[in-house]
Parts: structure tokens; sequence; C-alpha cells
């Protein structure tokens, strides 16, 4: 895929994962446009004056719920990252009509506006908690999925193709238990749900090359799951806050004891390679030859964060946190 001649647009351009893909593409693939798309006026503002100022940026304002302009937005665009979700699982709770307005119809819009503009690969971002979820985030998420995989049929013989990338918690990211323990650090005392808790992790760099990877290789209804390592929070905590003080405050409501990023039953349409897995679509409209390299998985599997083979130490954190780390070395399993 040469990006030199690609017109880019993110959606939820300024978030954390946008700034951080914007980044990443300016220094590494040079696309012709790269559009930022989102609703606040002061981000992309705080965004520009902070260094993101290149000739190939454009700031659009607009809202993923306003089909009409996301129809604009798109005019010309070859490449979409669909970034722009209501992600805070206690908001989503208390303002469920507001994350079905933006998770579940601001997707449908995306995709409607991708296929009248003839954009030609649409990745969307989704998350490990749309696997069999019990919050209302997580349903909107697997809702999402379930649209974005089905989109291809709605393309046609259209050029138009759509996937998904799901993956875990983003270390550092806002939302991230790591920002609450460093706070929380300051006052000697840290505040903990279950001592068994265990995450994904990845991080935001490690997040945007799995993106663009995915992009490169998609061929369209693929659900890309990366091979990315699990923690205890507790191990996180002793790393973040050690000598610090635990206060238990059980699960919270729409939490999970742990994570799943494929199910038993996802598994049967799924296939490996030795970095990722990819989750292939039952529809009669895919081709089962799309991934004749990968192997198949056993009977049974599931990929959960407290059975994963690979977890990350107290050390490793501590440098993929640090400012300017690298992610690299961490960026899949130890064979």
């Amino acid at each position: 895929m040469n990006w030199s001649e690609q017109v880019v647009l993110v959606t939820g351009g300024t978030g954390s994962f946008g700034r951080k893909f914007v980044e990443f593409m300016l220094r590494h693939c040079h696309p012709q446009k790269l559009i930022i798309f989102s609703r606040d006026e002061l981000k992309q503002h705080d965004m520009r004056t902070g260094g993101f100022d290149h000739p190939t940026l454009r700031y659009f304002i607009g809202d993923v719920r306003d089909p009409q302009r996301l129809e604009r937005a798109f005019s010309g665009v070859t490449v979409a990252v669909h970034a722009a979700a209501l992600k805070q699982v206690p908001a989503c709770e208390y303002n469920p009509f507001e994350a079905i307005q933006t998770n579940i119809m601001g997707g449908r819009n995306v995709i409607d506006a991708a296929i009248n503009q003839g954009v030609q690969r649409i990745l969307a971002l989704s998350t490990d908690k749309a696997v069999n979820p019990i919050n209302l985030y997580g349903a909107t998420k697997l809702c999402a999925e379930k649209m974005f995989v089905q989109a291809n049929a709605y393309s046609g013989a259209q050029d138009t193709r759509f996937s998904c990338a799901r993956y875990g918690n983003v270390l550092g990211s806002r939302g991230s238990v790591i920002p609450v323990f460093l706070e929380q650090r300051k006052r000697g005392k840290v505040t903990l749900t279950d001592p068994r808790m265990t995450r994904f992790w990845i991080t935001l760099e490690q997040g945007v090359k799995f993106v663009v990877r995915c992009i490169e290789q998609m061929h369209g209804g693929e659900i890309f799951v990366p091979k990315i390592p699990s923690m205890k929070l507790t191990e996180i905590r002793e790393t973040i806050a050690p000598g610090c003080d635990v206060e238990y405050i059980g699960i919270r409501p729409g939490e999970k004891l742990h994570e799943v990023l494929i199910s038993e039953d996802e598994a049967r349409n799924t296939v490996e390679l030795e970095d990722m897995f990819i989750i292939q679509p039952a529809h009669p409209w895919w081709r089962k030859g799309n991934w004749n390299a990968a192997r198949a998985l056993p009977d049974g599997f599931r990929y959960t964060s407290d059975s994963n083979p690979f977890w990350l130490t107290g050390e490793e954190l501590q440098e993929l946190i640090a400012p300017g780390a690298s992610a690299d070395r961490f960026a899949q399993p130890t064979p």
C-alpha cells in the first residue's frame, strides 16, 4: 500500500489514539492528506498549536452523529480510521441514549458516508469489552463490530471494504488506571477493585502500528486481535505506587474480573498468525481462502486475560510508561 497516494481521515482525531495515529502517519507514512475529524474546536486548536501543524493536515470540526457533515468530510478520502466513541463505562451506563447515538448510530453514519463517497478502506476500533459484554459500552461496541463487518455486504461490488481492530486497555490513555494510581500515589493510598483482577494491556504506539498493519492487509470483514500481554492490577499497583496503602472497593457495576478478546464461540472462525488472531466473518460473501497461511485454533480455545501465556513484568511496565519509551520490544510474545 502506497501511503503517499492516500487521503486519510481519522474520526475522534484529537483523542489519545487519534493524536498518536496522526504523529505516526506524519513521521512514517507521509499521506497525501490527513484529515482530523472531531467535534471539539478547543482540542483541535490545542493540537495545532502543540505542534501538529503540518501542511498535509486538515482540521475538520464535525460529529459522527451528523451524517451530512460526514459525507462532506469523506469526500475524496481513500482510507478512514473510525476511533470516535464514548468510552467511559460509568458515563455510558448513566447516559445510555448518548452512548447509543455516538457508538452505534454514529458508526452507521460512518458506514453510509464511506460507501456513498467511495472510501476504499475503513477500519473501526473496538475493545475487549465487546466480547460477552456486561456493560452498555461493550454492548455498543459489539453492535458496532457487527455493523462494520456486515457493511461489506452493503458495499457489494464497490471497492469499499470494512474491518475492525479489537484490543485491550491502553497504557496511560485517558481512563487508564495508571494515571489514577499516579494521582492517588500523592495521597499515599490507592483503591483497587479485586486482587484477582487481570487485564490485557497495549501501548498507544503498539495500537497505532497494529491498526496501520491491519489497514494494509485487510480483505474486508475481519476482526483483527493482536497478541498482547496481561497483567494483574495488584502488580500494576506495586509497580506504580509501591508502599502505598490499598483500599479494596469491590468490582463496580459493568466490570469483569477478567477480560476476553476471543470467545470460545468466535474461535471456531478464527485463525492465528505469529503475532495476531483474525476472526473471520461467517457470511456467504467471505472467501475462505483469504488467510490460507494462517493456522486454525484448537477446539475450546479462548483468549482471556487470566489464561494468557504472555505476561507483562513490573520492569517492562516501567519501561513502557517511561517518557519516549519504544514499545517495539514488547509488541508480541517471545517465541
